[in-house]
């Protein structure tokens, strides 16, 4: 009997669980904190597109709180309303410690494909970043995304996408991936599947293009894709179609 999509869930977020304590300092090591500059940059632009002194962001799979933290700091003086969503309860304590001096945040547990803590209509920005590649039904994910955005609403995704061309970079990140983050990984969280599970991801999620496809089905049509670092990660923003 083949795993069932909500089996497939259960089991990541059980996974994501068990390295939630060392979660921070593995990928800050693992990622030498690149990874904060395509945050910024990516909120910078989604912010350009967004109209208004006040807004309502979600941050989907939103972990133990980094992309959050990088809303509050990147606004520039406008004034918000952030919510936090992930299904790993010992993601969302760590977030909640790291993020407690925070005003006009709130943090709830729950799946992408089913955000009904969230009003239909009601959000200026709905983020994932690194996220979304573990969303197991994936279309049931994006549609929730594309239901609570206000129309004209920013979807912003960045994560490590699958290519269909391969050059020399990415085949050293391939073995990267593949070979050294899980033995590093590993040895932190002392948790090797977690991180053997990272390359397997990105192997098994869609390409690019392949994701344009669905967006645009659910009416958020692409405004910017952007690669960062030779392509290790991807930007998309998209807006969902005014009626």
């Amino acid at each position: 009997m083949s795993e069932t999509k909500m089996q497939k869930q259960k089991k990541i977020i059980a996974m994501f669980d068990d390295i939630a304590k060392s979660y921070d300092v593995a990928n800050r090591i693992l990622s030498l904190g690149i990874d904060r500059s395509w945050r910024r940059d990516g909120i910078k632009k989604a912010l350009s597109l967004c109209k208004g002194e006040r807004l309502k962001i979600a941050d989907v799979a939103c972990g133990t709180g980094d992309m959050l933290q990088f809303w509050h700091d990147g606004l520039g003086g406008r004034e918000v309303d952030l919510s936090g969503i992930d299904p790993s309860a010992g993601m969302l304590e760590v977030a909640g410690k790291k993020l407690k001096e925070l005003k006009n945040i709130k943090l709830h547990q729950g799946m992408a494909q089913d955000l009904n803590m969230l009003d239909s209509d009601s959000m200026d920005v709905v983020s994932i970043s690194f996220g979304i590649r573990n969303v197991t039904d994936l279309e049931a994910g994006i549609g929730e995304f594309a239901r609570v955005l206000k129309n004209g609403g920013i979807l912003l995704i960045l994560e490590f996408m699958r290519e269909e061309k391969r050059g020399v970079l990415d085949r050293l990140m391939g073995f990267y991936t593949t070979k050294i983050l899980p033995l590093i990984g590993g040895m932190i969280s002392r948790n090797y599947r977690a991180y053997a599970y990272l390359p397997n991801s990105i192997e098994g999620f869609k390409s690019t293009e392949e994701l344009s496809e669905i967006l645009k089905k659910y009416g958020l049509n692409i405004r910017l894709k952007k690669t960062y670092s030779a392509g290790i990660a991807t930007l998309i923003l998209c807006q969902k179609e005014i009626k």
